[in-house]
C-alpha cells in the first residue's frame, strides 16, 4: 500500500515538473551590440520613419564603411530620381543619452540636420531617435544594396 502511494506521488510530481517546464517558454531576445563603427558597418535600409512605413517605391539605404568612417546614402525620398550622397560619420557616447551618431556631407554641404541617439542595435536592426525631436524615430534593418542602385 505504501509503495502504491509513493508511486502515485512520484508520478504526480513528475507530471507537474513536465507541465511547468513546457509552459515556461523562454522568448529569444537578440543581444544588443555596442554602437561602434565596427558594429554598424555595412548596408542598412530605412524600414520605418516616425512610426510609419516608407511609402511604396521610396527607399533609403545607407552603407557605412568602418575603416575610414564614411558613408554612402542612396535615397529617393525627396526626389523621384535616385540620389547618392556621401560623407563622414562620427559616433560618440554621452553619459546621459548614450551612443550618438552625427555626420556631415561631402563637398562642403554641411552637417546632418540632426544628431541621433542609436539604440537597440543588433546584428539585424537599429533605432535612431533625433536628439532634438523624440518623435523623429528611424528604424533601420540590415540589407543588401540592390544592384540597380550601385
Amino acid at each position: 500500500m505504501m509503495k502504491r502511494i509513493l508511486r502515485q506521488v512520484v508520478l504526480a510530481i513528475t507530471m507537474i515538473v513536465i507541465a511547468v517546464s513546457c509552459s515556461d517558454k523562454e522568448e529569444y531576445v537578440e543581444p544588443t551590440l555596442d554602437v561602434t563603427p565596427n558594429n554598424i558597418a555595412g548596408c542598412w535600409r530605412l524600414d520605418s520613419w516616425s512610426g510609419g512605413a516608407i511609402s511604396e517605391g521610396s527607399y533609403v539605404y545607407i552603407d557605412f564603411v568602418r575603416a575610414d568612417k564614411t558613408y554612402t546614402l542612396y535615397q529617393n525620398i525627396d526626389s523621384q530620381y535616385k540620389r547618392i550622397i556621401t560623407g563622414r560619420f562620427f559616433i560618440y557616447t554621452d553619459a546621459e543619452q548614450g551612443a550618438i551618431i552625427r555626420g556631415n556631407y561631402d563637398y562642403g554641404n554641411g552637417d546632418w540636420a540632426h544628431r541621433y541617439i542609436v539604440t537597440d542595435l543588433t546584428e539585424e536592426r537599429m533605432v535612431w531617435t533625433a536628439l532634438d525631436n523624440k518623435d523623429d524615430v528611424s528604424v533601420y534593418v540590415r540589407a543588401t544594396l540592390p544592384e540597380d542602385l550601385e
